[in-house]
């Protein structure tokens, strides 16, 4: 690679240099969605992060594999998709709206695909549906029963820890031991639903036998049932990366006991760890609080583009969500509110604003009267970026630079075509290609402008007429024309043509 790419490893806990097992080849995993409900805010900034790790690597030359799986199976786990009464989440949202699951599962998975792609992130190379890889689950459950960390009970089938713990070392992520475990397992069995079958509460299911109201089961060799919910990454990610590959991506919050089981699973079915480096972006706040249902307090991502959330004053542009993102550096917790968003907004659109004028309206000079340090700024830049995506010091960078243009649009400063023409790449090379910032042109912002003003000046018409003030309603008619603008006047309301 051109550049020295450190990462955030969170299994050794520090930033290390990226080497892909495969010198022009790198393969990503990213724990996608459960789609049994509408995406929320929480949802962008592990989407995010990766497309800012893809942009990279191609950048850089190398041919890249994302993965990012969809959970359309209604998944049994300790917890997180189980209601009170035992139903999983997407089974329980499928016969409250009265359609099929894979109905459910389609409805908001087109809304994940749809709001997540407004944000200009890519798409990745594979996207695998949990429900199509039922063989491979099954396949993979055989193989840890036959090297005995795990073990079979009344049709499911569960991960046998302390057995695997023998070997190997469960808690080499999270750091958690089993000896700890163990002491409070009385305490979570006494807390626990449904364990009476397993050998330790903190064993997790593999294969969960499923009675006859369970609308989500298929056969295997232990009865119909349906797979446990940590089982599919790990199957899916070795049918479309290997046994072993780069980088597996997730937020914190799937840190345990999600990507652990994970690791649990894969070196007890392949006898190695599946990964070489394991990601984990921080989680968002609304207002200094934990975004939580019982809290009332979630946005929806649709609801931010729409303006229609009680915490919100106005609709905000996909990229201004975007922009707030990049603000914060992807390992630390980022506070979301109405202001901080405005302030993104205005943030983002001065970069748009040096955008258009380093494109359109700087003109360069014979010699340069004032020197600019590029291959510092370009350097800091592209450390910055290496340095495990520090995206805060990127714009702050590209805040500097459109300092200089501003000086140069106002004929203080003067480049010549050559510095000039490497403002101009390296600015749309990070603002771009690699932040992957979209800009509207300025016959758009000008288009949008223009109607903004029409919407004004007609409603100032209205009202006047309304108010009976004809002379002005008059005057205004008659300015618009002179400058070849007509209004016409429509029982619905007032349009205008230019000529």
């Amino acid at each position: 690679m051109k550049h020295n790419l450190k990462l955030y490893n969170s299994i050794n806990k520090r930033l290390e240099p990226f080497r892909p097992i495969q010198a022009d080849f790198v393969g990503i995993y990213l724990c996608g969605p459960t789609v049994y409900s509408s995406p929320h805010l929480g949802h962008t900034r592990g989407a995010l992060t990766v497309d800012l790790l893809v942009r990279w690597f191609k950048y850089e030359g190398l041919k890249v594999r994302y993965v990012r799986n969809i959970t359309d199976v209604g998944h049994l786990t300790n917890d997180a998709d189980i209601d009170a009464s035992g139903e999983d989440k997407l089974s329980k949202k499928a016969n409250l709206e009265k359609l099929e699951p894979m109905e459910i599962a389609q409805k908001y998975y087109n809304e994940y695909d749809q709001a997540i792609s407004k944000l200009g992130i890519l798409k990745p190379d594979i996207e695998p549906l949990a429900s199509g890889h039922i063989i491979e689950q099954i396949e993979m459950i055989k193989k840890i029963i036959s090297e005995g960390m795990a073990y079979q009970k009344n049709g499911s089938v569960y991960f046998d820890i302390e057995a695997y713990n023998k070997k190997y070392n469960y808690g080499v992520l999270s750091g958690r031991k089993l000896e700890d475990m163990i002491a409070g397992a009385g305490e979570e069995r006494r807390t626990l639903e449904r364990q009476d079958e397993k050998k330790n509460s903190f064993d997790f299911a593999l294969w969960k036998k499923a009675d006859k109201s369970h609308i989500m089961q298929w056969p295997s060799p232990w009865g119909n049932g349906f797979p446990g919910w940590h089982l599919e990454c790990s199957a899916m990610s070795k049918k479309y990366l290997g046994e072993r590959f780069d980088i597996h991506f997730g937020g914190m919050d799937l840190l345990f006991p999600h990507h652990e089981c994970e690791i649990a699973q894969c070196q007890a079915a392949h006898k190695q760890h599946p990964v070489n480096y394991w990601l984990h972006n921080n989680m968002i706040t609304i207002n200094g609080k934990k975004m939580a249902r019982s809290l009332n307090n979630g946005i929806l991502v649709n609801e931010l583009y729409k303006g229609n959330n009680a915490l919100l004053e106005k609709p905000f542009d996909p990229m201004v969500l975007r922009f707030f993102l990049l603000q914060a550096h992807y390992r630390s917790t980022i506070d979301f509110s109405n202001e901080a968003l405005k302030a993104a907004e205005k943030g983002y659109d001065r970069l748009v604003k040096t955008y258009n004028l380093l494109i359109h309206e700087t003109q360069s000079a014979e010699n340069s009267v004032h020197k600019i340090n590029f291959e510092e700024w370009e350097k800091n830049l592209f450390d910055a970026f290496a340095e495990d995506l520090n995206t805060p010091m990127v714009l702050a960078l590209l805040f500097e630079a459109a300092k200089w243009i501003n000086q140069i649009i106002i004929g203080k400063w003067q480049l010549n075509e050559t510095d000039l023409e490497r403002l101009k790449k390296i600015f749309i090379l990070f603002f771009g290609e690699l932040l992957g910032l979209q800009v509207k042109e300025l016959e758009q912002i000008k288009n949008s402008k223009e109607k903004e003003i029409m919407g004004i000046l007609i409603e100032i018409r209205k009202n006047a007429k309304e108010h009976k003030n004809y002379a002005l309603a008059d005057e205004i008619r008659t300015e618009l024309e002179q400058e070849g603008i007509k209004l016409i006047d429509t029982k619905s309301g007032t349009s205008y043509e230019i000529s």
